[in-house]
């Protein structure tokens, strides 16, 4: 069983910067590809980032690609999400996800995922 905790959340003015970490626990974190989504309109929940296992590949969803970076460090079983030219429709609860390595991964569907923490509220003003 893996525990997923985030941090890094708050308030910030659009334009800003913000980082979000994610600190695995109770599992090997490099058995994992990492993801983050935020709650949208219309859907269960949208896909924001998302990380292979040892760093190698990325992916982004369109709404924050050029925007937003994802990262990991397995040594320290964190997750990281640098998050710039914050908007205010960026405003979410934002979660951290882990998908044991398998073939076949759905990257960016939330049904792809194992284990989800309990999410970090990402709030920017206009």
């Amino acid at each position: 069983q893996v525990q997923l905790v985030e941090s890094g959340g708050g308030l910030v003015q659009a334009g800003g910067s913000l980082r979000l970490s994610c600190a695995a626990s109770g599992g090997t974190f490099s058995m994992y590809n990492m993801g983050w989504f935020r709650p949208a309109p219309g859907k269960e929940r949208e896909f924001v980032a998302a990380i292979n296992w040892n760093g190698g590949s990325t992916y982004y969803g369109d709404s924050v690609k050029g925007r937003f970076t994802i990262s990991r460090d397995n040594a320290k079983n964190t997750v990281y999400l640098q998050m710039n030219s914050l908007k205010p429709e960026d405003t979410a609860v934002y979660y951290c996800a882990a998908a044991l390595r398998r073939s076949g991964w759905d990257v960016a569907g939330s049904h792809g995922y194992d284990y989800w923490g309990q999410g970090t509220q990402v709030t920017v003003s206009s």
